[in-house]
């Protein structure tokens, strides 16, 4: 099935990406009050202060993406926790929406973002998102919420109703790629 609907994969700034949550990775800051080190050695910083939400603890995972479709049919969404990912071998387009009043995706919103290996985003409490490659397989560092790992586990495994999570149907949706990126992604 073909899509008339086209989403172009846009360019990952902080500003562009505000609505959505926070890009990691930017440049250190000079200061202004965020905890700091510089020394020939090493250079590290407060990038993002991160919230599992009440009574959640934070879990690291490993995740393989291997999904290079062009075509967006459905969206995921956490409740209660900010969700973080980071490429470490290559790069993804993360799709992202905002929720609308009833909690559904927001398709005015939806975009679509680059994410160079070594930067990475932090999605808020229900954004609905979903992820894709470039091309071939790329791993990511996640943070996220342990017990909404192990409800998804659970919802994607059985018959069992997700409550810390929710995976809708939308309108097909299609990624248009741009010049750089044309004979990397490859058409499902």
């Amino acid at each position: 099935m073909t899509s008339n609907t086209h989403l172009i994969v846009n360019d990952l700034t902080p500003q562009a990406f505000s609505a959505y949550g926070w890009m990691l990775g930017k440049p250190m800051p000079d200061g202004n009050g965020v905890p700091l080190f510089s020394n020939p050695a090493t250079d590290f910083w407060q990038e993002h202060v991160f919230n599992t939400g009440a009574g959640g603890d934070a879990e690291l995972l490993w995740v393989n993406y291997r999904s290079p479709s062009l075509e967006i049919a459905s969206l995921e969404k956490h409740l209660l926790t900010q969700q973080a990912i980071v490429p470490l071998t290559g790069r993804i387009i993360q799709v992202v929406a905002q929720s609308a009043a009833d909690g559904s995706p927001d398709l005015a919103t939806l975009a679509a973002f680059r994410v160079p290996q070594g930067q990475g985003i932090c999605m808020r409490p229900g954004c609905w998102h979903a992820t894709r490659v470039v091309i071939g397989e790329v791993t990511c560092l996640m943070l996220t919420r342990r017990s909404t790992t192990v409800d998804l586990i659970q919802h994607l495994t059985t018959d069992a109703r997700a409550t810390e999570s929710a995976i809708v149907d939308i309108p097909l949706q299609r990624l248009e790629t741009p010049a750089d990126m044309a004979q990397e992604v490859s058409p499902q």
